[in-house]
């Protein structure tokens, strides 16, 4: 079972908006966090999630248009591809078809006990990311 696109809903509260109107830059990245987490947390088993932590190494934004507080919004998030401990994810935030931002980040996956980089089992894989 590969899941291509995971569609995460997000809410936007008042704190989230800044003295321009619109949603500060900084909640951007809550989001991706976010909505990666909960990608990775619907489709790896219980046991996997118990076992395996995600640490962000770095996002790349790419900010489109503002975000306002009564927009609703999904940032949908792809996993492109895993190599040894590292995952690379797109999200794409979105109001409805208008893309807001587009964010490539690389995340690293960690033993959730020794907290040391951790290879994921090829079947696990198999559950997000298209295979080659």
């Amino acid at each position: 079972m590969v899941t291509a696109v995971y569609h995460h809903p997000i809410g936007i509260v008042p704190d989230d908006i800044d003295h321009m109107g619109h949603v500060n830059n900084s909640v951007y990245l809550q989001w991706v966090q976010e909505a990666v987490i909960r990608f990775w947390e619907t489709v790896a088993p219980p046991e996997a999630v118990a076992r395996h932590l995600w640490v962000a190494l770095s996002h790349e934004i790419n900010y489109r248009r503002p975000t306002f507080l009564d927009d609703i919004v999904v940032a949908d998030v792809i996993a492109e591809k895993v190599e040894g401990a590292k995952a690379l994810f797109t999200t794409v935030i979105k109001r409805g078809e208008v893309v807001l931002a587009e964010v490539k980040s690389s995340w690293c996956c960690l033993d959730a006990t020794s907290l040391r980089p951790a290879r994921l089992a090829r079947d696990i894989v198999a559950r997000f990311v298209e295979p080659a």
